[in-house]
């Protein structure tokens, strides 16, 4: 069996870790890939956004399956191009995943079919969303339509922080054309956590419960980032919220894309907020989270290929999925300046220490450098894990690999799992 992985962060070396261990014994290749794929796959040099080339190599080396990372690539229209070609490829069509792409699309979506969400307003003009602040109650969170790397949404707790946020977005396209049409929404309190949910058009399975840490600062502090690390699961994840999850979320999802006849089989990773008014959805995404899945992967037992491929033949009613009990945690090493510019090139050292030590690092922002060293090449450049009983011993076993390793201006926050910690201890 031959794999194609398309992307080049954590979430694919985590994806290609576990498709490794199949018995099944696939041949794996991954565009384009890291210093960290390079190790179990070979790395194809394609672009993720390049799909005339991505579905020449498939068609090329006869590509059994191909698993799409990146939101960008499914918004593109990826699994289109690559079905219209006969080729079985997991993640959403380019309708489906407009549920990630517009979060105005989105929000629409979760209207119509009843699913709990954020109360909002969207504006395509800056002088109408401007106008719109004097009727509401601050904090609001502004929020870009399209996709930012996970950046795209700003808290703002006064009218000129939101008027400053429209105007960056919508005039100053900080965020390019994503920030051409925004959403403004009320501002929620209370505790954040995600979810995946495996879909096959009918039938959904459900990932174990996890919560990213989205600040680039300790306690919660600073910009927004594309996570900084996770937790799973947190100690809010019960089988009482399992079960309102399905009920309230994806059961009405399910019910709400055939409805609006979208053929989505995939990832839906909902974020989720655990408000005292119930439970509310703040985003659909559409793929597999980063970094979720990288500590997801860990405690993932079940043979990912098999999962895959049943979700694309609509079989998941017939599959159960085995999990480890243990608890994961994920500390990002991210390089000095995340989430704002960053400087690239610098060797990682260590990562022949850490190899011996319990846990798995994943490479994200890594590349091989031409005397065989790893470098430094994006700003989330690895994620340590840890298994655990509880979350503390899974956190010490992370935090281990990452005493391991060291780069110039290497930065992470040293209190992933805080909230879950201080539970275990109350």
């Amino acid at each position: 069996m031959k794999i194609l992985v398309i992307g080049s962060g954590g979430r694919e070396h985590a994806l290609i870790w576990k498709l490794a261990a199949s018995p099944r014994r696939p041949v794996l290749y991954c565009a384009p890939g890291n210093a960290g794929t390079a190790d179990l796959a070979t790395n194809v040099p394609i672009s993720a956004g390049d799909l005339d080339e991505l579905l020449a190599f498939a068609l090329r080396e006869q590509i059994d399956l191909t698993v799409v990372g990146p939101d960008d690539t499914l918004a593109a229209g990826c699994v289109d191009r690559f079905e219209a070609a006969g080729l079985r490829i997991f993640g959403p069509c380019q309708q489906a995943a407009r549920l990630e792409s517009s979060k105005i699309f989105a929000k629409d979506f979760m209207l119509r079919h009843g699913i709990p969400t954020a109360r909002a307003g969207s504006f395509d003009h800056p002088a109408d969303a401007i106008r719109f602040l004097d009727t509401v109650a601050f904090p609001v969170v502004i929020k870009a339509d399209g996709l930012a790397l996970g950046k795209g949404v700003v808290i703002c707790a006064s009218r000129d922080e939101a008027v400053g946020a429209i105007r960056s977005m919508m005039e100053a396209k900080i965020f390019g054309a994503a920030g051409s049409r925004i959403l403004i929404e009320e501002y929620l309190e209370g505790v954040e956590c995600s979810i995946h949910a495996l879909i096959d058009g009918e039938h959904a399975l459900l990932f174990p419960v996890a919560r990213d840490h989205k600040r680039v600062g300790e306690n919660d502090i600073g910009p927004n980032t594309g996570g900084m690390g996770t937790v799973s699961p947190p100690p809010e994840a019960t089988p009482g919220l399992i079960d309102r999850v399905r009920h309230e979320v994806i059961d009405p999802f399910l019910r709400g894309i055939a409805a609006d006849a979208i053929p989505f089989r995939g990832m839906l990773f909902p974020g989720l907020m655990l408000t005292a008014d119930g439970l509310r959805v703040l985003e659909f995404n559409c793929r597999f989270g980063d970094p979720e899945t990288q500590p997801i992967m860990c405690r993932l037992r079940s043979d990912l290929p098999a999962l895959c491929e049943a979700a694309l033949d609509g079989r998941l009613d017939q599959v159960r999925m085995d999990w480890d009990p243990r608890a994961a945690l994920g500390v990002v090493m991210a390089a000095g300046g995340y989430p704002d510019g960053v400087r690239k090139g610098d060797p990682i050292e260590g990562l022949e220490r850490a190899a011996r030590l319990p846990g798995k690092v994943f490479h994200a922002g890594t590349a091989i450098g031409a005397a065989g060293k790893v470098l430094t090449s994006g700003g989330r450049v690895l994620c340590a894990v840890g298994l655990g009983d509880t979350v503390g011993a899974a956190q010490r076993e992370a935090y281990a690999l990452v005493a391991a390793i060291r780069w110039r201006d290497v930065q992470f926050r040293s209190d992933i799992g805080h909230r879950a910690i201080a539970r275990e201890r109350a």
